[in-house]
This record gives C-alpha cells, sequence and structure tokens, in this order.
C-alpha cells in the first residue's frame, strides 16, 4: 500500500528525541528515505540513516545534504528542526548565550536552506518545513535570545517562500505552543519548584496540557506533503490556544 512519502528523501534535523525524532519515525513510517541527523544520532528513530551534524558548522551541514543526495539523487523535504533553548530575560543574557542560541536556531536554519536549495531547484520540487515557536509570535518572559531567534526563523521562512513561490519548492514554519519534550522535562527538573513550573507550563495554554511530539510531526507532514501544495510562507501554530488568549 502506497503512502504519502514512498520513494522521497527526507532531512530531519534534530533527529536524536524529542519532535525531531517522532518526524523521522513518522517520516520513516510513511515510505520516505529518512536521514535522521543529530549532534548525538545515537538514538534516532529504527530504519532512518544517522547523520551526525552540528547545524551550526556550514561544512557539516554541508557534507550531510551531500551524503543524502549522493545516495538517493535528491532530497525531497528538509525539516529545520534542531533547536536550542534559552531562559534569561534581556540583561541575564550573555553574549555567548544569545549568540550560542541564535546560531542553532537562525543560523542553523539558514545554512540547511542554503545548502538544500541547489538540489530542491534542479529537481523543480523540495519543501523545506523550519520548527520555530509559538515564542516566535509573542513575548515570553525569561525568553529573550529564545524569542528573537524563533522570530528570525519566522521572517526567513517567508522570505524564503516568497523568493522561490513558482518554482516547485515551498517553504513554511511550524510554531508550537509547550510540548511534552526532553528539553522541557529538563526546564522543568532545574526548577526550584519543579510541580509549580509544570503547572505554570500546562496553565498558560488554554487547552490545559501540553503539546505531544507526535502532534506537531504530524502537522509537519502534512505541510511536507502534497495535500499541502497550495501553502508557502506561513506558520502553522499549535499552542493549545496560547496565542489566542
Amino acid at each position: 500500500m502506497s503512502t504519502r512519502f514512498d520513494g522521497r528523501t527526507v532531512v530531519v534535523t534534530g533527529a536524536g528525541s524529542g519532535i525531531g525524532r517522532e518526524m523521522a519515525r513518522r517520516f520513516h513510517a510513511e515510505g520516505a528515505r529518512v536521514y535522521a541527523a543529530d549532534l548525538a544520532p545515537g538514538d534516532v528513530p529504527e530504519g532512518t540513516t544517522p547523520l551526525r551534524v552540528d547545524v551550526t558548522d556550514a561544512d557539516s551541514v554541508s557534507a550531510a545534504l551531500a551524503a543524502a543526495v549522493h545516495e538517493t539523487g535528491r532530497i525531497d523535504v528538509l525539516c529545520n528542526n534542531a533547536g536550542a533553548s534559552s531562559t534569561t530575560d534581556p540583561v541575564a543574557c550573555s553574549v555567548e548565550e544569545w549568540d550560542r542560541v541564535f546560531a542553532v536556531n537562525a543560523r542553523g536554519v539558514f545554512l540547511g536552506t542554503r545548502f538544500a536549495l541547489p538540489t530542491m531547484l534542479a529537481q523543480r520540487y523540495g519543501v523545506i518545513v523550519n520548527t520555530a515557536s509559538v515564542a516566535g509570535l509573542v513575548g515570553l518572559k525569561d525568553r529573550a535570545a529564545y524569542c528573537a531567534s524563533k522570530g528570525a526563523v519566522i521572517a526567513f521562512t517567508r522570505q524564503v517562500a516568497v523568493q522561490y513561490a513558482g518554482t516547485g519548492v515551498r517553504c513554511n514554519s511550524i510554531c508550537p505552543g509547550t510540548v511534552d519534550s526532553p528539553w522541557v522535562g529538563r526546564l522543568v527538573a532545574a526548577a526550584d519548584d519543579p510541580e509549580q513550573a509544570l503547572a505554570g507550563l500546562v496553565a498558560r495554554q488554554p487547552m490545559g496540557r501540553l503539546g505531544r511530539p507526535d502532534e506537531i510531526a504530524e502537522a509537519a507532514l502534512y505541510l511536507a506533503s502534497d495535500a499541502a501544495a497550495f501553502i508557502t510562507g506561513t506558520e502553522l501554530v499549535l499552542d493549545g490556544g496560547l496565542l489566542a488568549g
């Protein structure tokens, strides 16, 4: 039985855990040849091809995408998903922290896009899905670098979409709210009162729960699918009502 991504080549960054791992698993289940890229790719889903990639390093990203093209001849979908967190305000955020967060969240998206585009343009087909965040659309306390970097991802997504509209290449972003992921687990565990911290994260989403990685992954698969062929340059918000509230 055919599935949505039979025979297609998909590259997912940050595929070693959380949302990225679920993306890689779901694309593989839908028939894709998946290249699961991560700084520590030891836990990528079974059946995918692990790649050790530092998304902040141009040579590393270029080599990973070249490997996918060398083996399959194409890149059909790129999910720029790798991300870095930050939980400081503008005064407490050091220059080093700011640069680190932007290197992963913004430069990483740029590099993946830059090195995937020549192949996608040559084959006149390709979909780029960037993992942004609802934090790129609203201001959240103690998320200075994070909000700014995710806002940059959203703006870059729109630019790429307009630049290549009509070429067969589409570019969109997904904007999750707070998701039950390893990063959120670490954030909660590091709080002075973990139970209160978790309750606060849940409470700020009107639906009263955290998102699930599989829900975010399914949104990425939809945007990457032919069912979304008329969608480019937009952000799909999955936040339990946070933005609306």
